[in-house]
C-alpha cells in the first residue's frame, strides 16, 4: 500500500494537498493584508463601498416568485396604462375638435351677424375710443401739385393715392413710399395729338371696388374714364350740361353714378361703356354724391338745402331737410347712416328713416372774424370710416378733427383735433382705418373766396394709431 493511500486512510493530507492548501492560505493572508491597506490608504472609497452595501442589506430580499409576480403585474399594468394614455389621447383630441368647432361656429355666426346687420345698414363698429391722436410728426406730406388739391380717392388695398387738383392734373402715389407713380398731365384746349387728360379743374374722382377703374370729372362737364392700374384712359363720357360735381361707383359692380351743376343725377354702365338713364329733381347745383352696395345713391344739394336718397330701380327718391346753408358734401356711414356738412358750419347725422337729422352739432369747427361779427367756419369736406362710428371733418380752421357716433347714431361727440393749416377740401379713410388722407389747399375747391399763404397744396397721409387695450388681470 502506497504512502498516499495510508494518509487518506489515517485522515491525513498527503504533501501535495499539505502544498496546495499552504498556497491557498498564503492567497487568503496576501488578499487580507491587501484589504487592510486598501481600508487604510483609501478611507474615503471605503465609507463609499460601506454605504451603498449598507443600502443593499437594508433592501428587503425578494424571492424570484415575487420578482416574477412583479414581472407579470408591471406588462398588465403597462398594457392598462398604454389604454388609459390611448383614451386619454382620443378625449382631448375630441375636445379641441369640439372647441374649433364652437370657435368656427362662433365666428360664423358672427360674421352672419355682421353682414345682416350690414345689409340692414345698421351695423356700427365701435373704433373711436380706441384712436390717439398723432403727433404732427408723424404726419407725411406729398407735394407735387402746383395748385389746391380738390379731391382724391384711395385704391381699395390701400396701397396708393389719386389726387387731383385745380392745375388739371392726376397723379397716383404709392402710400408706402409716398413716391409718384404716375402723372396724368393737363390737356390743352383745341390740341390735337396729345395725350388724353383734363383741360380744366378736376372736382370729383371716384374708383370701383375692385379697383379696375377710375372715374374723374372736371368743369368741362365731362367725365373721363381710366384703367387704375395703369393710368390708361379707356373712355369719355357727356351728356351733364354743367361741371362734372359728384362720382361714385357702386360696390361689388362696374355701375358709375355722377351728379352735376346741372342739377341731374345720371346712371352709367363703364364695364359696356355704355349710358343707362338720368334723373331729376334738385332745385339748385348738386354739390356732392356717395353710394354703397345697394342700388341707390345719395346726393347732397348745395343751395336748395335738401339730402336726397335716389332709389334707382323705383326711379323714386326721398328728400331730408335739416342744414340752413348750403350742404357742400356727404358721406354714406353705413347703408341707413350718412352724415353732411354745410357752409354754414354744421353736421349731422342722418337715418333713412327719418326726414330730420338724427344729430345735429352746429360750429362743428367754431367761429372766425372780430368779436359781434363772427361766422361759422364752413365744414369743407366729411369722411366716414365704413360700418365703424368714426367720422372725420375737415375746414379751414388749422385742423382736422375726428368724431364718435354715439349709440344708434344719435349723437356727435368731437374726439380730437389734428393740426393741419389750409382749406382741407377732401378726406377718405384707408379700407383698413390705419390711416387718413387729407387733400389740402391754399384755396376753397370751389371758388377763390379766400386764400391762406402759409398752406401748402399737398396730400397729407395722417396715422391713425389705436390705444392698447387693457389685459385682462393675471393675463
Amino acid at each position: 500500500m502506497s504512502a498516499t493511500a495510508v494518509a487518506r486512510k489515517r485522515g491525513k493530507p498527503a504533501s501535495g494537498a499539505r502544498a496546495g492548501a499552504g498556497a491557498g492560505k498564503r492567497r487568503r493572508k496576501a488578499d487580507s493584508a491587501r484589504d487592510r491597506g486598501k481600508s487604510k490608504g483609501g478611507g474615503k472609497m471605503n465609507e463609499e463601498i460601506s454605504s451603498d452595501s449598507e443600502s443593499e442589506s437594508l433592501a428587503p430580499r425578494r424571492t424570484e416568485e415575487e420578482e416574477q409576480e412583479e414581472l407579470e403585474e408591471t406588462a398588465q399594468e403597462k398594457k392598462l396604462r398604454l389604454a388609459k394614455v390611448y383614451l386619454e389621447q382620443l378625449r382631448q383630441q375630441e375636445d379641441e375638435k369640439a372647441e374649433a368647432r364652437e370657435f368656427e361656429e362662433d365666428q360664423v355666426a358672427g360674421r352672419l351677424k355682421e353682414d345682416v346687420l350690414e345689409q340692414r345698414g345698421r351695423l356700427q363698429k365701435s373704433v373711436a375710443k380706441e384712436i390717439q391722436a398723432p403727433a404732427p410728426a408723424d404726419i407725411r406730406v406729398l407735394r407735387g401739385h402746383q395748385l389746391s388739391i380738390t379731391c382724391l380717392v384711395i385704391t381699395p388695398d390701400d396701397l396708393a393715392i389719386f389726387s387731383a387738383a385745380k392745375d388739371c392734373t392726376i397723379i397716383k402715389w404709392s402710400v408706402e413710399s409716398g413716391r409718384k407713380l404716375h402723372v396724368i398731365p393737363r390737356a390743352k384746349k383745341g390740341a390735337e395729338g396729345q395725350s388724353p387728360g383734363h383741360s380744366s379743374h378736376v372736382l370729383c374722382m371716384a374708383i370701383s371696388s375692385d379697383g379696375k377703374y377710375l372715374a374723374s370729372g372736371d368743369r368741362s362737364k365731362l367725365i373721363l374714364i381710366w384703367e387704375a392700374p395703369s393710368c390708361r384712359h379707356l373712355y369719355t363720357f357727356t351728356g351733364h350740361r354743367d361741371a362734372v360735381s359728384g362720382l361714385a361707383f357702386r360696390r361689388g359692380t362696374h355701375q358709375l353714378y355722377s351728379t352735376s351743376h346741372d342739377r341731374s343725377v345720371k346712371v352709367w354702365n363703364v364695364a359696356e361703356n355704355s349710358y343707362v338713364e338720368t334723373l331729376f329733381g334738385h332745385q339748385d347745383a348738386v354739390a356732392a354724391l356717395d353710394a354703397l352696395s345697394r342700388e341707390c345713391c345719395v346726393t347732397a344739394g348745395g343751395r336748395d338745402g335738401t339730402v336726397r336718397v335716389w332709389k334707382i330701380p323705383e326711379e323714386s327718391q326721398l328728400v331730408f331737410y335739416g342744414h340752413q346753408g348750403s350742404i357742400d358734401n356727404i358721406q354714406l356711414i353705413n347703408e341707413e347712416h350718412m352724415v353732411s356738412g354745410a357752409d354754414d358750419g354744421s353736421l349731422a347725422l342722418w337715418g333713412l328713416s327719418k326726414k330730420r337729422p338724427l344729430a345735429l352739432q352746429r360750429e362743428a369747427h367754431g367761429l372766425r372774424g372780430e368779436p359781434g361779427l363772427e361766422q361759422p367756419f364752413w365744414v369743407s369736406s366729411v369722411a366716414a370710416l365704413l360700418n365703424t362710428d368714426l367720422v372725420a371733418t375737415g375746414s379751414h380752421s388749422a385742423c382736422v378733427r375726428l368724431w364718435r357716433c354715439g349709440e344708434g347714431f344719435r349723437q356727435l361727440d368731437p374726439l380730437c383735433d389734428i393740426p393741419l393749416v389750409g382749406f382741407i377740401n377732401s378726406l377718405k379713410f384707408s379700407s383698413t382705418g390705419d390711416f387718413l388722407v387729407a387733400g389740402v389747399g391754399q384755396e376753397h375747391r370751389l371758388g377763390r373766396w379766400w386764400r391762406i399763404k402759409e398752406a401748402r397744396n399737398s396730400v397729407c397721409i395722417i396715422p391713425l394709431r389705436r390705444a392698447p387695450r387693457p389685459t385682462a388681470a393675471g393675463s
